[in-house]
């Protein structure tokens, strides 16, 4: 692969429209983006959108691997379909359901997904409610227990990915956005814990680790008591990110950020510093959800950081090799 095709592989993308135009196979291509994120603004049915990702990857030459937040709740993307069923919100499940209800859950969704031709489920959510959030992750949880989120996410995502037809789960947003006090879509925020509280945040962390989640997603938000400069969001920092996450708790999936067109961080320069930034601190696959113009963007900001030797290339040779692993997890061919 060419390096353009090598950072193409750290480039997960969304786009606006349900038809495979000619101008977004072209600029879909000029990204030379291999993931895509999925949103309600690409859905009309199943059979639609089977035919949309079928004629994209015809245009484009390649397999792309095809993400979607599904959660449940409030968080569906494709809604009113008979291909899909509509379960409830985390926090709903969390109080209601037993743990094999919860894994069957997961089983239905990979099933479903996976008929659809999307191969990763953004879900589920881990973050440990606190009291006087923001509402950005309120259901979305499933509580205030650590415990109880633990045990109800390890089911999620023994369903998700050990049946026969399986999806990728994606545990988020490390380090913990259950205590956030703003929502990082607008405007960046701070969670102020201290190491001690924010350790029983880590826990679902580290038991979906254990239980082998495919990829596990990081927050926009700044975490001054664990040590960090204030200002600095876990998305660029390499003691969170590659420390904590790759390094102390022994991940060895695929790290995903979060939206980088989120307001949370645009204060921090245009899309190829934000772009560079992330991988800097160790993240393997960058997620810019509706711009395509801002992805290529990316793509150029992070050539120049790979020649002239911001970034190292056996850094991107690592995530090209977790990334390959996934695609590979998900019976994604070359």
């Amino acid at each position: 692969m060419s390096l353009e095709q090598q950072i193409g592989a750290q480039l997960a993308v969304g786009f606006q429209g349900t038809t495979a135009t000619p101008e977004l196979i072209e600029q879909l291509a000029r990204t030379q983006a291999q993931s895509l994120v999925l949103f309600s603004r690409n859905f009309v049915s199943s059979e639609q959108l089977v035919h949309l990702l079928e004629e994209l990857e015809a245009g484009v030459g390649r397999r792309l691997l095809v993400m979607v937040d599904h959660e449940g709740g409030r968080i569906v993307r494709f809604r009113r379909t008979p291909a899909l069923t509509e379960f409830p919100d985390a926090l709903t499940v969390g109080r209601s359901q037993r743990l094999p209800q919860i894994e069957q859950q997961g089983r239905t969704e990979a099933r479903e997904l996976r008929a659809l031709g999307i191969q990763v489920n953004l879900a589920p959510c881990v973050d440990v409610l606190a009291e006087g959030a923001d509402p950005i992750i309120g259901d979305r949880s499933y509580g205030s227990d650590s415990a109880l989120v633990t045990a109800c996410a390890m089911a999620r995502i023994r369903g998700l990915q050990d049946g026969k037809e399986k999806v990728a789960a994606c545990a988020k947003h490390f380090p913990g956005l259950g205590a956030v006090p703003r929502d990082p879509h607008k405007r960046l925020p701070t969670i102020t814990l201290k190491r001690w509280a924010m350790e029983p945040h880590w826990l679902p962390f580290q038991a979906a680790i254990e239980a082998g989640v495919a990829t596990i997603m990081s927050s926009h938000v700044c975490y001054p008591g664990l040590g960090e400069p204030a200002g600095l969001p876990a998305t660029f920092s390499p003691r969170l990110i590659h420390g904590l996450l790759r390094e102390r708790f022994h991940f060895k999936g695929p790290i995903l950020t979060d939206d980088l067109e989120m307001g949370a961080l645009q204060a921090f320069g245009g899309i190829g510093e934000i772009a560079v930034r992330a991988v800097e601190a160790g993240h393997d696959l960058l997620l810019i959800c509706s711009n395509l113009s801002w992805a290529e963007e990316a793509l150029a900001g992070l050539k120049h950081a790979y020649t002239s030797k911001r970034l190292s290339r056996q850094g991107l040779e690592a995530s090209l090799v977790r990334l390959k692993k996934l695609r590979e997890f998900v019976g994604l061919s070359p």
